[in-house]
């Protein structure tokens, strides 16, 4: 670290302290992290394999998808094991890797949901042009943009989190380290600090949730003008991002928007976007999606055949 600490170790309260409700919470959310990675790399894999997933909206989704598994892995994994474990333990150097990749793939999701947001616009609102404007390169530039945006993110939250001295308390009242908790055990003013990376989280998101906002005003407007089928087919598409959309920003608005808190309700819903949420998003995309759920099922077929011969 940058400065000289004296605390080397952190200890987490966890989301419960009764060992009985523990032992629940780990038989309950094992499965939810196997099924968050097992539903989200199907997802990817089908949208590789599937001649029929090739345009730029299922592009998007296999990134998003695999985001949603580099996300949910940074904080779940730990989680979990300490559910079993008396004494919750982090490295410093540890912790601060935590933060890193949690901002980082935190911010990418929002990048990328942004970048699937355009992609509706243009299909929607400039059909003809649709092909020309969403070419490959620009997608792959899009999705380059979103992970140097977070990386770009999430350095500045380190740069300023390693400076910080660290010699008093090293219990973190959370089940994963992030900043907020981590400036409370920092021996020295952090309040300037404070403003900073909530500023650099502030923007982003506000900026975000606007564009987002922005794009599908626009499209409601211009759907006025399609047809009532092409307006169902649009608003179908659209409805499985919506609901994506509402279940990130919905948590996050709730914590960052109220007074900063050590409530059991907070966990709560850190829990919900951390844990929950990256198990939803390929649920919501396969149920409600007639394509998705096609190239599965062709999928799968193609490797039960394979095995039967």
């Amino acid at each position: 670290m940058a400065t000289t600490n004296n605390v080397t170790e952190l200890i987490f309260t966890g989301l419960f302290q009764d060992p009985e409700v523990q032992r629940v919470c780990f038989v309950v959310f094992l499965p939810v992290y196997v099924a968050t990675v097992v539903g989200n790399g199907l997802i990817v894999l089908t949208v590789k394999v599937s001649k029929s997933l090739h345009s730029p909206m299922y592009f998007f989704l296999s990134y998003l998808s695999l985001v949603e598994i580099s996300y949910s892995s940074t904080v779940v994994p730990k989680f979990i094991t300490d559910l079993l474990a008396k004494i919750k333990t982090i490295s410093l150097e540890g912790c601060v890797a935590q933060i890193f990749f949690f901002h980082f793939f935190g911010v990418t999701e929002i990048l990328l949901l942004v970048v699937m947001a355009y992609d509706r616009y243009v299909a929607i609102c400039k059909p003809l042009h649709y092909t020309t404007i969403m070419s490959r390169p620009v997608c792959h530039h899009l999705v380059a943009g979103s992970w140097f945006g977070g990386f770009f993110h999430s350095i500045i939250q380190i740069l300023i989190t390693i400076r910080l001295p660290f010699c008093g308390s090293n219990v973190i009242d959370h089940y994963f380290c992030d900043l907020e908790p981590l400036f409370k055990l920092a021996c020295t003013d952090t309040s300037v600090e404070g403003l900073i990376v909530l500023a650099n989280s502030g923007l982003i998101a506000l900026c975000s949730f606007l564009l987002l906002v922005s794009s599908y005003i626009v499209i409601l407007v211009n759907l006025r003008n399609h047809s009532s089928e092409g307006r169902r087919k649009a608003l179908s598409t659209c409805a499985s991002h919506i609901t994506v959309v509402m279940l990130f920003f919905g948590p996050a608005i709730f914590l960052y928007m109220r007074p900063p808190s050590t409530f059991t309700e907070d966990k709560l819903v850190a829990m919900f976007y951390t844990v929950v949420t990256p198990m939803l998003n390929p649920i919501i995309y396969t149920l409600r999606n007639a394509e998705v759920k096609i190239a599965m099922r062709r999928l799968w077929g193609k490797k039960e055949n394979s095995g039967m011969e």
